[in-house]
């Protein structure tokens, strides 16, 4: 076995409710400046919750400013108001974007390191500042991870920054908060967790631990996805894929993922698509790649998905990507690049910035050559 380590939040809360759990730990902390990163849509019911945090004697600002996926100069923008309003915590109530620009924040209010010299893995010296993160998307697993991605406005890709300084120390997921979520952010956001935990099950450096995860997630998210979508406030199937995402998550520090990811950022980074939407229009053709250097794997896989089981290990792999791509389509989203008007001719320019995302292709069970990357969006085309 790989040796891995796991870092998770000093304390999770999983369950309807964890919101007002959420406020309640909050006042015992002794923090007295919050600052909240958020989304529009959340702000009134922060409004209508904000009260018991005011009667403690805690100050609140609200920054609800992020609608896309944030880059650089967005951050920087941020961590300027945070720090004129001199917060001493930072929460994250929101999708991954929201909780990635919260652990930054966190990160760097009392950090003079500049943000471009952290990119890649480990290079965050610290982070002094409380940080608390509730999702209110079941999909990126920011909630639990060391990951945050931002989009680097200077050449258009995507880049990461990893760090155990980036795990939250408190984690409050509560499936409630996603009811409100649009069918095709559900679908997406939901199909990029299901990523997550695929990537992680077929990943060069897979391991028993997190393969319980992996699998797991992948069994959850796969049975309800499509009912969250038909029905926003089916709570037994929001709740359960809160936790396939959350599983989700917790693959991501110590496995990662890997070639559908490293695909994906060109694409949000060169045509601003949505991660999730990116993640789920490469993933079938991805497995397609992959199925024959590790056929077991991907088998199982299927097998999680509910496919049919063939008479050999690349049968089953393969009505696996039969029932991803019949997934797809039931959750009524993008399935080809061509939808999107993405111009063949900018294949090119992906695939150069594809590759240049080794700490993630690394991670992927079969090299991937520029050529092949060219091959994989024409598929995806």
């Amino acid at each position: 076995m790989n040796q891995i380590t796991i870092l998770n939040p000093q304390r999770l809360v999983f369950g309807e409710g964890a919101f007002d759990t959420f406020i309640d730990d909050f006042i015992t902390l002794g923090k007295k400046r919050l600052y909240i990163v958020t989304i529009d849509a959340f702000t009134d019911q922060l409004n209508r919750n904000s009260d018991k945090l005011k009667s403690a004697g805690i100050d609140i600002y609200i920054d609800s400013r992020i609608v896309i996926e944030p880059d650089f100069n967005v951050f920087e923008d941020i961590l300027k108001q945070a720090r004129l309003f001199k917060a001493d915590a930072v929460a994250g109530i929101g999708g991954g974007s929201v909780l990635d620009i919260a652990k930054l924040l966190a990160a760097f209010l009392n950090n003079d390191q500049d943000i471009y010299d952290t990119i890649g893995i480990g290079k965050l010296a610290e982070r002094t500042v409380h940080l608390s993160c509730l999702p209110t998307t079941s999909g990126t697993g920011s909630e639990v991870s060391p990951n945050a991605i931002l989009l680097d406005q200077n050449d258009n890709l995507k880049k990461g920054i990893v760090s155990p300084f980036l795990v939250p120390d408190a984690t409050y997921v509560d499936p409630l908060l996603s009811c409100s979520v649009p069918a095709q952010v559900t679908a997406a956001t939901g199909l990029d967790a299901l990523t997550h935990c695929l990537e992680a099950y077929t990943n060069i450096f897979a391991h028993p631990i997190v393969d319980m995860y992996a699998l797991e997630g992948i069994r959850l998210i796969s049975r309800n996805l499509t009912k969250a979508i038909k029905n926003g406030n089916d709570r037994a199937a929001r709740s359960k894929l809160s936790l396939g995402s959350l599983y989700g998550g917790f693959c991501l520090g110590p496995v990662n993922t890997a070639a559908v990811h490293a695909l994906s950022y060109p694409l949000g980074g060169m045509f601003h698509i949505a991660h999730g939407l990116s993640n789920a229009i490469l993933l079938p053709h991805v497995m397609e790649f992959n199925l024959i250097k590790a056929p077991e794997r991907y088998a199982d896989v299927a097998l999680a998905f509910g496919a049919q089981e063939g008479n050999m290990p690349e049968e089953t792999a393969r009505n696996g990507v039969k029932e991803v791509k019949k997934l797809m389509k039931e959750c009524g989203i993008v399935t080809h690049l061509a939808e999107l008007n993405i111009p063949k001719e900018s294949f090119s320019d992906l695939a150069n910035g594809a590759i240049k995302v080794t700490r993630l292709l690394k991670n992927n069970i079969r090299e991937v050559t520029y050529d092949d990357a060219i091959q994989i969006y024409q598929n995806a085309y």
